[in-house]
């Protein structure tokens, strides 16, 4: 499915260690028990512990445990950061594929997104070089597939900017109200900014003004200037209007 240049069908050959003793795993253990084993020495910060479990799980093929030690690695999360180990165990769970209604549905769309981001940057100093249309073609397939609203939300944007292919209005409008749907401030945000461009200033402002208020702090650092900017734009009569229609404008409707 992705055509990687990159050979990452091998699983890395990790060094052996032993577990605590008394912990009742070892890496003879199976898949399931490992990987539970990891994901309680994660919590209580045994983080060394949980990538040790989490690799021999993921040696016997479990998939949320190569999705877990994948994540360790694109954050350096009790690892040394290292972001082209990351792609290749999303590339592997990817590749692997996911059969419909599997509880590995999660870990394949992550992974999906996770390639669609580093195929969007490229990562340095490594073969994985950006790559925007294979990125618009993952969160294709992380949207309309499994109905992923981040997904939804980053190819709309990239429908918006060309990234990848050529722009489409239209479509990325589509998008951003699917997204928004499903619960995503940053696209109810993007598809007022949208349609504030095009003319409709009220319902525009409204639907920025309404994400500004049921954002995630994280969104709102890009949000906030974006609300700003327009309202600073619009007339008196249309602030006022807009800020009475965003009272009733919520996510998922």
């Amino acid at each position: 499915m992705l055509g990687m240049s990159l050979a990452v069908g091998a699983t890395t050959a990790w060094p052996a260690r032993a577990f605590d003793p008394g912990a009742g795993v070892t890496k003879e253990s199976g898949p399931f028990a490992l990987f539970k084993f990891g994901f309680s020495a994660y919590k209580d910060g045994r983080k060394d512990e949980a990538v040790e479990a989490y690799r021999y799980a993921a040696e016997k093929g479990h998939t949320g445990s190569r999705w877990a030690l994948a994540n360790m690695y694109a954050y350096g999360d009790g690892v040394a950061e290292n972001d082209l180990e990351a792609f290749k165990i999303y590339s592997e769970i990817a590749q692997q594929g996911v059969e419909p209604g599997s509880e590995d549905t999660g870990y394949f769309v992550n992974a999906l997104i996770s390639l669609a981001g580093y195929y969007r940057r490229g990562i340095p100093d490594s073969p994985v070089q950006v790559d925007l249309t294979r990125a618009r073609q993952l969160y294709f397939q992380a949207a309309s597939t499994f109905g992923i609203a981040e997904a939804q939300f980053q190819l709309a944007r990239m429908l918006l900017s060309g990234e990848g292919g050529s722009v489409n209005v239209q479509q990325a409008k589509k998008w951003l109200n699917r997204a928004r749907k499903n619960g995503h401030a940053g696209a109810m945000g993007v598809f007022g900014s949208v349609i504030f461009q095009e003319g409709q200033i009220v319902r525009g402002l409204a639907y920025m003004t309404a994400a500004l208020d049921q954002c995630s702090p994280k969104e709102r650092s890009w949000l906030q200037p974006m609300q700003e900017q327009a309202f600073s734009l619009a007339s008196e009569d249309d602030r006022r209007v807009a800020i009475s229609m965003a009272q009733n404008m919520h996510l998922h409707q």
